[in-house]
This record gives structure tokens, C-alpha cells and sequence, in this order.
């Protein structure tokens, strides 16, 4: 009889360590998400490919001052008048859903975003990039005058959304593109209402804290949604490179940039300004995070 249970318990016990390992090797083949492909949800003028954890609230300041061609004079733009800031605040409702609130000294834009990742990159490369949907609406709060007699709120709207695609390299490099559509519901009698633009970042990373930071935007020309025969006061493509420093919770970034717009609308638009000695400017991001 004594046999017996002996046998029974240790049937038992071998198919529980069977299950345990069985576990075990479902657990280790998990691929889990890359670490940390960008410092911030906030590359300069354009979304990174992440979105914080869930219950994350973070905070942007960003600021540009004016153009640095006067020297000395105006400290290179940081006197200079015509500088443009906007605070916001977003929200993460889930570990890849991001809604946000931010509000602008340029044409007092008022502007409400949402983010989500459909998927992200991860370690083995069993998913080799991430996938991300970005897109606002922004309230032009100026006077009804500047709209002119036939105001309608409406024409305070515009809106803008992009496409990213980002892939963690190595280490020390990270990169993003990106396919974005701008439209405004009301824009001088010359230009058109809808743009079509690509957008690229980088990140370099050289220390454990520190990184060189590149993006590049491109309105392009596209004649089958152009409203008029040619491109008139057509957007500049606009360019920045900046240093950027990070710990868990802040992330701290400076650069030279040819855009006065903060929300990329602004940029894909109405941005005629070329990355030259008249028209660069010092701008800066600071991105603060808590966890509840």
C-alpha cells in the first residue's frame, strides 16, 4: 500500500515540475519590447514612435526664440522679440494610448493630440519595428477680425496626422520616418488647404545620458490635391539639430532649428523660412514625467 502512494505522489509532483518547465520555456520565449529606443515622446517638432506607460503624466515646455542673424546684439535671438512657447500636458490611459492638452503663444493655438502604438519593436527582432498613429486638432484662439467677414468658428480648425515607423538600431542609434497629412479649414486665397509631408528623426546616442538629435520635415508638392495651377509662398522644408540629456524622469533638449512653429501643422504649412545664417533659431525642449 505504502508503494502505491509513494507512486501516486510522485506522479503528482512529476507532472507539476513538467508544467513548471513547460512555463518556464513559454516565459523565455517572450520577445519583449527594446528599451528605450527615444529619451522623450518628443523629438524637437515631431512625435517619437513611444508612448509613456500607463497612468504616466507628462509635461512638454517647448520654446524658439527668434532668428540669431542680429549676434550679439540680442544675445543670438534669445532677446530677439517674435519667440513662440507652448505647455502640455499628456496623459497615458493605457501602456500605448497617449491623450494630450497644449496651448501655444503663436496664434494662441489651443491643441488636443492622442497617440497610439499598434506595436512595438522588440529585443529578439520578432517584431524588427515599431508602429505609430499621431494626430491633433488645434483651435486658432486669435480675434473674429483676423478671419475676416465671413468668419465661422470653423475656420479656427486645423488638424494634423502622421504615420511612424521607428527602428531601434543599436545601442547608440535610433531612427523614425514618417508620412503625415496637414489641413487647415481656412488659409489665404493662394494656398491650398490640404499638405502632404515626410518626416525623419535620428538619435545618436554617446553616453549613458547624452545624445546628438536630427530631424529633417518635407512639405511635398502634389498636384492631384493642389486647389490652384502652381505653388505659390510653397513651405520650406525644415531642418534641426540639437543635444538633448535625459534621466528616468526628464529630458532636457536644445537645437538650432529654421521653425518658429511648434505644432507641425504650423510647419508643414506655413514654414518659408531656410535652415541659413538669417533665419535659424535657438530652440529648446523640456519634458518632465510622473508615475501614479
Amino acid at each position: 500500500m505504502k508503494k502505491l502512494i509513494y507512486l501516486i505522489v510522485l506522479f503528482l509532483f512529476s507532472g507539476h515540475f513538467a508544467m513548471a518547465q513547460e512555463e518556464e520555456q513559454t516565459e523565455k520565449k517572450v520577445d519583449k519590447p527594446v528599451r528605450s529606443p527615444w529619451e522623450s515622446g518628443t523629438l524637437v517638432n515631431h512625435q517619437t514612435s513611444i508612448t509613456q506607460y500607463k497612468n504616466t503624466l507628462e509635461m512638454v515646455i517647448s520654446h524658439r526664440f527668434g532668428t540669431i542673424d542680429n549676434g550679439i546684439s540680442d544675445v543670438f535671438g534669445v532677446m530677439a522679440p517674435g519667440a513662440n512657447i507652448r505647455i502640455g500636458f499628456n496623459y497615458s490611459i493605457l501602456d500605448n494610448l497617449v491623450v494630450g492638452y497644449g496651448t501655444s503663444s503663436q496664434k494662441k493655438y489651443q491643441d488636443f493630440q492622442a497617440k497610439y502604438t499598434v506595436f512595438e519593436q522588440t529585443r529578439e527582432n520578432t517584431m524588427p519595428v515599431s508602429l505609430t498613429f499621431y494626430g491633433n486638432a488645434a483651435i486658432d484662439a486669435r480675434e473674429e477680425a483676423v478671419f475676416g467677414v465671413d468668419y465661422e468658428f470653423s475656420d479656427r480648425l486645423s488638424y494634423f496626422s502622421e504615420v511612424i515607423v521607428g527602428r531601434k538600431v543599436n545601442d547608440w542609434l535610433s531612427v523614425q520616418a514618417s508620412a503625415n497629412f496637414t489641413h487647415y479649414n481656412s488659409v489665404d486665397s493662394l494656398l491650398d488647404n490640404d499638405k502632404i509631408g515626410l518626416g525623419f528623426g535620428g538619435r545618436i546616442k554617446f553616453s549613458p545620458q547624452s545624445s546628438l538629435t536630427l530631424e529633417l520635415g518635407i512639405p511635398l508638392k502634389i498636384e492631384s490635391i493642389s486647389q490652384h495651377t502652381s505653388f505659390t509662398d510653397h513651405p520650406k522644408p525644415h531642418f534641426s539639430i540639437g543635444y538633448e540629456v535625459s534621466t528616468s524622469t526628464h529630458a532636457f533638449q536644445i537645437f538650432l532649428t529654421n521653425g518658429l512653429g511648434i505644432l507641425p501643422q504650423e510647419l508643414y504649412m506655413y514654414n518659408l523660412s531656410e535652415f541659413d545664417s538669417k533665419s535659424i533659431r535657438f530652440g529648446f525642449n523640456i519634458t518632465r514625467l510622473w508615475n501614479f
